[in-house]
């Protein structure tokens, strides 16, 4: 075990994050997401939600700062969003930046060009988040 890495990080989960590059989305998807029909690359975060994975994500991940970081799923036509979605994930991440959304078979699309999907245990409505990685600054 590493000191200071949240345990809900797994050492897969560590080293994809750790192998992403700038740019390099991953997806952290609810339970219900099918994650191994849209990337080849998936781990399994089983009983763990998605804002328990950004809390312990953050402090490790720079967010990217050129394009949109953070990409959600909206609503399909007739259906409604929970708001108190978003402001879980916000306040898991401490983020105050604009959300993008996109429509299901979009994120769907952009799903199988990110680096990889993390499954979680979340059980919330549209509970899927994807983060984009950006440069780690030097301090």
């Amino acid at each position: 075990m590493l000191k200071g890495i949240s345990p809900v990080i797994s050492p897969s989960l560590l080293k994809i994050m750790a192998e992403m590059g700038h740019g390099d989305e991953i997806v952290l998807s609810d339970a219900h997401f099918p994650g191994h029909t849209f990337n080849s690359t998936v781990v399994r975060a089983d009983g763990i939600g998605v804002d328990a994975l950004l809390a312990g994500m953050i402090p490790l991940f720079e967010l990217d700062s050129y394009a949109t970081p953070v990409i959600m799923m909206e609503a399909v036509p007739s259906d409604t969003l929970d708001p108190a979605v978003e402001e879980k994930y916000r306040k898991a991440m401490g983020y105050t930046g604009e959300i993008e959304r996109m429509e299901r078979y979009a994120f769907y699309e952009r799903a199988k060009q990110a680096y990889a999907v993390v499954v979680s245990g979340e059980t919330a409505k549209y509970g899927n988040i994807i983060l984009k990685k950006g440069v780690t600054p030097i301090a």
